[in-house]
C-alpha cells in the first residue's frame, strides 16, 4: 500500500494517508492566543489538512483533545460545536495534560477516512 506524508519534517509529517485511512498530527493555535482563538486555528488548520488529503469533517473517524487546563473545557466545546454543526461527529476523547510549552491551551488529534 502507498503512504503519503504531507509536510514531512525531521520529526514528523503534519499528515499521513495510508489505506484508505488520514491521520493528521496534533494542531495548536498561535501561542499565547486566548482558547476560543487558539481552536479556531486548530480547527481552520485541520479542514486546510483534511482538504490536502482529499478528505474533510465529514469524514472524521477520531477527535483526541487536549486541554492545558480543563477549565477550558466550554470554551473550546463552544468553538467545536459551531464548527461541527451539520456534519457527523465523530468519536471523541477530552483530556487535559501538560503541552508543548505553556502558551498552547489547545490540541487536537483528528483521524479521518480519505472522501
Amino acid at each position: 500500500m502507498t503512504i503519503t506524508r504531507i509536510d514531512q519534517g525531521p520529526r514528523m509529517s503534519q499528515a499521513v494517508v495510508h489505506g484508505g485511512t488520514v491521520y493528521l498530527a496534533g494542531q495548536v493555535g498561535a501561542p499565547g492566543a486566548t482558547v476560543t482563538e487558539q481552536t479556531r486555528a486548530v480547527l481552520a488548520a485541520i479542514d486546510a489538512l483534511l482538504a490536502r488529503t482529499g478528505s474533510d469533517k465529514d469524514h472524521l473517524l477520531t477527535a483526541t483533545i487536549w486541554l492545558a487546563d480543563m477549565a477550558d473545557f466550554g470554551e473550546m466545546n463552544a468553538v467545536w460545536d459551531g464548527w461541527i454543526a451539520g456534519h457527523p461527529a465523530p468519536a471523541r476523547a477530552t483530556s487535559e495534560g501538560k503541552l508543548a510549552t505553556p502558551d498552547f491551551k489547545v490540541e487536537i488529534i483528528i483521524v479521518a477516512a480519505v472522501a
